[in-house]
């Protein structure tokens, strides 16, 4: 009776012996990748975790000269507070409304530029459309506030074009569409870059075989180019939900005015107020570590949500 044969990859002897040279090697030279780890490692730690026990002054009437074990614990009375705020829906709605409406309006266009750009055969007309596209983004955020101020003024470009002295920075209404598009502007063309990048995975042979099948340019899109950057977009789309409430606060600070205050103030400018301006430190911690709980949330739902509706593929 004969033995039954185990067959062995022919590349698993070559891989073990590769692990195993890669193993004796850093055992050796421990001392150098201790040198080259441990910087990082100490930043990390210092920079990244040890701050997490700051959390502990949201459940406290922080007393920065007793510090934090000498402060009183007052459990969770700062987010009954917050809570139990005649102004909080107004925070949460104004930060989900300048959120959602820039998600919905700011994240498709990215893809869209990357489309584009895809389609540009000549390579110095791209480099110098994509110079064009990602120079807003070296703009700093308080000086494209100033840019936006200067150009809505009642004396700015906007006005003068449309032969009017409209002040749009006092106008509530008028606020969260200057924030969308100005992000937009800013942002859109660096976002597309990860999409560009992803974009030169697609097959040219599936292009060239679609355009003598006579497919057209949206054709072409769906069939070929879209499932090269399909998990991408997804990726891209459950981080930027994950960070709804994550609205940057520079920029909603630097274009807030006394008169558009009903719409520019969010949560995170409200924490900044009542933290460090009338230094309520407890009470600006408790409501940052609820808007940090409610992103968390977020992200865990729709990478849920996203999984099962593409077959089990999430982040």
């Amino acid at each position: 009776m004969s033995k039954p044969s185990t067959s062995v990859p022919a590349g698993a002897p070559y891989k073990a012996s590769k692990l195993h040279n890669t193993w004796v090697y850093m055992k050796h030279h421990w001392q150098l990748y201790l040198l080259f780890i441990m910087p990082a490692f100490l930043l990390t730690v210092i920079f990244r975790y040890i701050p997490m026990g700051g959390v502990a002054i949201g459940f406290m009437e922080y007393n920065p000269i007793r510090g934090i074990l000498g402060s009183e614990w007052v459990g969770l009375a700062h987010f009954k507070r917050f809570l139990s705020s005649p102004d909080f829906l107004s925070y949460l709605m104004n930060t989900l409304k300048l959120s959602v409406f820039g998600l919905l309006w700011g994240f498709p266009i990215p893809i869209l530029l990357a489309f584009l750009l895809n389609r540009i055969m000549s390579k110095k007309i791209k480099q110098k459309v994509q110079l064009v596209l990602y120079m807003p983004n070296f703009i700093s955020v308080i000086v494209l506030c100033g840019i936006v101020r200067i150009l809505l003024s009642p004396t700015g470009m906007v006005n003068m074009l449309l032969g009017t002295n409209y002040n749009f920075m006092t106008m509530p209404q008028a606020f969260r569409t200057i924030y969308i598009a100005s992000g937009i502007w800013q942002g859109a063309g660096w976002s597309s870059i990860i999409y560009t990048a992803a974009l030169s995975n697609a097959s040219k042979d599936l292009k060239e075989a679609a355009i003598i099948d006579g497919a057209n340019l949206l054709q072409q899109i769906k069939t070929v180019e879209w499932p090269a950057i399909k998990d991408t977009v997804l990726i891209q789309f459950i981080m930027s939900v994950g960070n709804i409430m994550s609205i940057g606060f520079e920029k909603a600070y630097a274009l807030q005015t006394d008169l558009n205050m009903g719409a520019s103030e969010i949560i995170s400018t409200y924490v900044y107020k009542r933290g460090l301006i009338d230094g309520n430190y407890g009470f600006s911690t408790a409501v940052g570590l609820f808007n940090t709980v409610i992103n968390v949330i977020l992200l865990i739902s729709m990478n849920a949500i996203v999984k099962k509706m593409n077959e089990g593929k999430g982040i």
